[in-house]
């Protein structure tokens, strides 16, 4: 949901009785989910991912990973953020700066938690291992999560078909990202979101690479947390999710759910928790803002000829969508069938499998749409891999 600023919705009062009845709405919505999450705090485990990219990662997403440390997070006391003296300064220019109300901000902030365990699940590991395809895919597309995947598309096969039609995105993709984010619903998070946001944004751990770029991001997050509970209503104390604040049932953090989440159910209201409905048609609108193009494939088999590809300069891209067909061929990439006539660019995607020798792909605009989700090409090879497993599930369901 985005929110206009007071001086424009002064200018329209149609418009401003418009948002103020759909504030009016999220906030029902969100006190719901304060106390279904609060019922599901006590039955599911934390989540946490990790999922890693040959060069970055994600600032849409939490990584998925460190699942043991993560699970006792919830019971992990940590010491006041407001001990910061930094905080205080930073919630009274943010209260004016976004118009919050400065007492809600400052009371908001002094009861959030610094969490170390936070500060070390963002960190590299200290002993790098080996990218391995193969134990990355047995994580995801495994019997659970395929008959889990497979009876959520059968009970909302309409509210997909209809996403696939308003959106262009295929139903088994919305499903596969679904289904790696959070197993269908089964495991949102259970990080109070303001602590975990509150740390990333004023303790993120110096010895991070990019520490002050994504020092910089989590506190715009955090920013954006505070716009939607204070103008909803929600409790912004009473909120899980991961261990990077993002939320619901795909996973989005807080300025994706601001800029993406769609009311798909048409209840008048966006609650990504609670309404399946929401988060398919937020997926699908999510995928369509990055430009997927209906009825392309995801990628094509390549075939590579050690001493006759120039690997360096197919690798040099990463996953971003560079060369056209006849470039790709001329540099060692061999193609066949509907790939020698794909309209778009390619990229050389490579998936190292340990010890083993790497396996490639050549991915297509719509393989690199899936990485704006998760900037890795693991992550999004997982994602196309579940979703064409579940599709052969619900074909063979009698």
């Amino acid at each position: 949901m985005n929110f206009l600023s007071p001086p424009t919705l002064l200018r329209h009062p149609l418009r401003l009785k418009t948002v103020l009845t759909g504030l009016l709405a999220l906030a029902v919505s969100l006190a719901c989910l304060n106390t279904a999450q609060a019922q599901a705090s006590q039955t599911h485990s934390a989540k946490s991912q990790q999922h890693t990219s040959k060069k970055s990662k994600s600032k849409h997403q939490t990584p998925q990973g460190h699942q043991h440390r993560a699970q006792k997070a919830a019971a992990a006391p940590g010491t006041r953020l407001s001990q910061n003296p930094a905080v205080a300064i930073w919630a009274q220019e943010t209260a004016r700066r976004l118009q919050l109300e400065p007492d809600w901000v400052e009371k908001t902030i002094q009861q959030a938690q610094r969490l170390p365990l936070v500060e070390k699940l963002v960190l590299p590991p200290a002993s790098p291992v080996a990218k391995d395809w193969n134990a990355y895919r047995s994580r995801f597309i495994e019997p659970v999560r395929i008959q889990a995947g497979r009876q959520f598309w059968l009970k909302h096969r309409s509210t997909l078909e209809r996403a696939e039609r308003e959106y262009g995105v295929p139903a088994s993709i919305i499903v596969g990202i679904i289904g790696v984010e959070t197993l269908y619903g089964q495991n949102t998070g259970n990080f109070r979101v303001l602590d975990a946001l509150g740390t990333l944004a004023f303790h993120f751990p110096t010895a991070h690479p990019r520490a002050a770029e994504r020092q910089a991001f989590f506190r715009s997050e955090l920013e954006q947390f505070l716009l939607l509970t204070s103008r909803s209503g929600a409790d912004p104390l009473a909120i899980r999710g991961s261990y990077a604040g993002a939320l619901g049932l795909p996973q989005f953090m807080p300025s994706s759910w601001a800029k993406f989440a769609v009311d798909f159910d048409g209840d008048g209201r966006i609650d990504l928790f609670g309404s399946p409905a929401d988060a398919i048609g937020s997926v699908a609108h999510y995928f369509k803002a990055f430009q997927w193009h209906p009825g392309m494939p995801t990628h094509y088999p390549v075939t590579l000829t050690p001493g006759q590809t120039d690997m360096d300069s197919l690798l040099a891209p990463d996953i971003l969508p560079t060369f056209s067909v006849a470039s790709f061929v001329s540099k060692g990439a061999a193609l066949e069938g509907a790939a020698l006539a794909h309209p778009g660019p390619l990229a050389l995607i490579e998936l190292r499998n340990g010890p083993n020798a790497p396996s490639y792909v050549a991915g297509t605009e719509n393989f690199y749409a899936i990485t704006r989700y998760n900037w890795s090409s693991y992550y999004a090879m997982a994602v196309i891999e579940l979703a064409e497993a579940v599709a052969r599930a619900v074909k063979n369901t009698p």
